[in-house]
């Protein structure tokens, strides 16, 4: 069975830990620090880390996967069209790489970096999160939200939302970030009347009041109340126009006016 935990790292990073307790070996995504790896692998000696996925090339993702490679010998697999500390296997769109004896498919998602990817798995795994499939998304998909467009256009990062959210309503969403707070204040902006909105909404600073993790979501929660995956609404696309002072035309229009209205938000 695979258990699946956050390490925090930085002020609102989170590393995912996978860990087959049946072999005690582990894997790790998007390790920008190595030392909250290496506190819990020292807490647990017995535990092998025997794989480290990347899902693009920040350093807030890639920092610490030197000194892990170094610590554990293990592999590193990230996006072939970004570069990537110490990589061992190069990932184009469709490509499957098994970790842990759980099969990925391989995601190319340009918007917030040209190279950017994601990990999906139909397999699931077990965990006090229930089963179901998996999708480790890095900063494209967030909890309520959708990363900054560093190196993309909004037509790249509107196209790769859209792969993402057709996935199984059940694929739970590990992303690299704590956001989820300040994604769903803006969530409730540009859809104030959306019920399932309010209802997390308040679900969330419960959470947060507690210092508690948000994570993970699902793709069938997002759908519902994130507003970069609902740029074909009616009443998302009114608050867009509202915002720029002029129509959007299409959801790709809808969907660049939100994400420049989230920036200054």
């Amino acid at each position: 069975m695979i258990q699946i935990e956050a390490l925090p790292a930085f002020s609102d990073n989170y590393i995912w830990l996978l860990q087959d307790t049946a072999t005690q070996r582990c894997a790790v995504v998007d390790p920008g620090d190595a030392r909250p790896v290496l506190d819990w692998l020292d807490a647990h000696p017995q535990w092998q880390l025997t794989d480290i996925l990347i899902t693009h090339h920040h350093q807030d993702h890639v920092g610490g996967v030197e000194a892990l490679k170094a610590r554990s010998g293990a592999k590193v697999s990230g996006p072939a069209n970004e570069t990537i500390p110490a990589r061992d296997v190069a990932l184009r769109d469709g490509d499957a790489v098994t970790c842990l004896g759980i099969a990925f498919e391989v995601i190319e998602v340009p918007g917030h970096t040209l190279g950017h990817i994601a990990f999906h798995s139909a397999e699931g795994s077990g965990g006090a999160e229930g089963t179901g499939p998996l999708l480790f998304s890095g900063d494209t998909l967030f909890a309520g939200g959708c990363g900054r467009l560093f190196e993309g256009t909004p037509e790249q990062m509107h196209h790769s939302l859209q792969r993402l959210a057709v996935l199984p309503e059940a694929t739970r969403v590990y992303c690299a970030h704590e956001y989820t707070l300040s994604n769903l204040r803006f969530a409730n902006a540009a859809e104030p009347d959306n019920a399932h909105v309010l209802e997390r909404l308040a679900e969330v600073e419960k959470l947060r009041a507690e210092q508690r993790i948000t994570l993970p979501s699902s793709i069938g929660l997002e759908r519902l109340t994130n507003p970069f995956l609902r740029t074909t609404e009616t009443s998302v696309k009114q608050k867009a126009d509202e915002w720029t002072k002029a129509a959007n035309p299409s959801s790709i229009a809808v969907f660049a006016a939100l994400r420049a209205w989230k920036n200054a938000f």
